[in-house]
C-alpha cells in the first residue's frame, strides 16, 4: 500500500505507535535497525537518523562513519508480535552521506537503481522468493543445538510435521504485515520447512525477503525454537536454498522470457559469489536436488534454471542455485542486469538438458559449463568480471572479495 509522509504521521499519532524501527540491510542482507520516537519521525522524514555506519558490516571504516537512514513510507508496517498498546512499527530505508549522495554500499539503492534502469529500457521484473529454513531445539539455557525440531519428510503432515503450528503462525503473522504467502510445507529435510511467496515487483520482493527471516527467527524463538538459514546445517542432510522465480514484462507486450533466462544463464558464474557467499554454500551446491551446472530446462529440478509449469501471468523461471545467505536487494538488482543484458542482445537459449545430471555419467556432463566449486573459486570470477563491475561499486566488490 502507498502512503504518504502525512498519512503516516496521522497514523503514528491515531493508533497509539511509540516505536518506529528503521530498518536496513549490512552488505550481507542481515536486518538492522534503529527506534525512534513519534517526536522524531518528523526529523526522520525531512533529514534522516544518523548511523555510526563504522559499525555496520561493508558499511566503511571510522573516517567517514556517518551515515544517515531515510524511511520510504511506502514500507510501513506494524510488527504484530509487539504490544497491542504502545505499538512498533518498522519502515524500510535507503542510507546517504550527511551530504545527500546515496552511500555506495547501501543494496537497497543499488536495487532501486537497476529498476529505473530496468524501467528506462522499458521492462519491469517481479520476483517470488521460495526460502527454506530448519529448526532446531534450544538447550535447557535456550541456546540453539543440532537437535531437529521433527523426523518428517517432504510435504509430511502432523503429527510427524511438529512445524505445522510454527508455519500457521509465521505465515498469519507475515499477512498481518501485508506480506501475503501463497504455500507452506515440511521440507525434505528433518526440521526443515519452505514458505513460498506470490509474485510482486522487485523492490517489495526483497523487502518482503527481508522481513520474512526477521519474522521466522522471531516465531520460532516465541515458540522455542532457533531458525537456521544456514546453506547447509546438518552436513549430510538437504541444504537452505532460496529459489528466486523472475519474470519480466515489457512495453512492447512481446514475450522476453527466453531471452532474460539466457542472461541469467550466461553470467550466473559471475553473480555466484553473491547469490552464494559463504562457505557452507558451496557444501551445498551439487547434492539433494541443488545444481552444479550451468542448465535449464522445463520442470526438471535438477536444473540450474527450471520452467516451472505454469499459465498467463505465473510464467516464470525458477533460479535454484541461490541460498538464503545471499542478499536479496543484492541478487534481485543483478539478475535484472543480467536479464536485461539477455534481452537486448537477443541471447539465445542452449539447448534445453532435459536429463538428471545427478545421475549423469561423466561425457554427458562435460558438455555442461560447472558453477563455481568453491568460495574462493566464486570470487576470482567475480574480480575478474566485467559485468560485475560495470554493474556494482568497487567499495562492494572488495567487501564481498575480500
Amino acid at each position: 500500500m502507498k502512503y504518504t509522509k502525512e498519512e503516516i504521521m496521522q497514523f503514528v499519532l491515531e493508533e497509539d505507535v511509540k516505536f518506529i524501527r528503521l530498518a536496513f540491510c549490512d552488505v550481507f542482507g542481515k536486518q538492522k535497525n534503529i527506534s525512534v520516537m513519534p517526536d522524531q519521525l518528523q526529523r526522520a522524514f525531512e533529514f534522516g537518523i544518523a548511523i555510526d555506519g563504522s559499525a555496520v558490516d561493508g558499511f566503511g571504516g571510522d573516517v567517514y562513519s556517518d551515515l544517515l537512514l531515510h524511511p520510504d513510507p511506502d514500507t510501513l508496517s506494524i510488527l504484530p508480535w509487539r504490544p497491542e498498546h504502545g505499538k512498533v512499527v518498522r519502515m524500510f530505508c535507503t542510507v546517504t552521506y550527511p551530504d545527500g549522495r546515496q552511500f555506495e554500499n547501501d543494496t537497497r539503492s543499488i536495487l532501486i537503481k537497476a529498476i529505473d534502469e530496468a524501467h528506462k529500457e522499458g521492462y519491469e521484473f517481479f520476483f517470488g522468493a521460495e526460502m527454506e529454513f530448519y529448526l532446531f531445539k534450544l538447550d535447557e539455557n535456550g541456546e540453539p543445538t543440532d537437535i531437529p525440531h521433527d523426523k518428517a519428510g517432504y510435504m509430511d503432515v502432523a503429527v510427524a510435521d511438529k512445524g505445522e503450528n510454527v508455519r500457521r503462525e509465521i505465515c498469519l503473522t507475515l499477512e498481518q504485515m501485508g506480506i501475503y504467502p501463497e504455500s507452506s510445507h515440511h521440507e525434505e529435510g528433518p526440521g526443515q520447512n519452505e514458505i513460498d511467496f506470490r509474485y510482486s515487483d522487485a523492490l517489495s520482493a526483497a523487502d518482503n525477503t527481508v522481513a520474512f527471516a526477521n519474522v521466522v527467527s522471531t516465531i520460532a524463538a516465541r515458540n522455542g525454537l532457533y531458525a537456521s538459514f544456514s546453506p547447509r546445517p546438518i552436513k549430510d542432510k538437504p541444504g537452505n536454498g532460496l529459489h528466486i522465480n523472475m519474470s519480466v514484462k515489457s512495453k512492447d507486450g512481446k514475450d522476453h522470457r527466453t531471452s532474460m533466462i539466457a542472461g541469467v544463464l550466461e553470467h550466473v558464474p559471475e553473480m555466484t559469489a553473491f547469490l552464494n557467499p559463504v562457505e557452507e554454500s558451496y557444501e551445498r551446491l551439487g547434492s539433494n536436488k541443488a545444481p552444479k551446472y550451468v542448465s535449464w530446462s522445463s520442470e526438471n529440478r535438477s536444473q540450474l534454471v527450471r520452467i516451472p509449469a505454469a499459465y498467463g501471468e505465473y510464467k516464470r523461471a525458477e533460479l535454484r542455485s541461490p541460498d538464503p545467505s545471499a542478499n536479496p536487494y543484492l541478487a534481485f538488482a543483478l539478475l535484472i542486469y543480467a536479464g536485461l543484458d539477455g534481452i537486448k542482445n537477443e541471447t539465445e537459449l542452449p539447448r534445453p538438458a532435459n536429463i538428471n545430471l545427478h545421475k549423469a555419467d561423466e561425457k554427458t556432463l562435460s558438455a555442461y559449463k560447472r558453477l563455481p566449486k568453491t568460495r574462493d573459486e566464486a570470487i576470482k570470477i567475480a574480480e575478474s568480471s566485467g559485468f560485475i563491475a560495470e554493474h556494482l561499486p568497487e567499495m562492494m566488490i572488495k567487501t564481498y572479495c575480500k
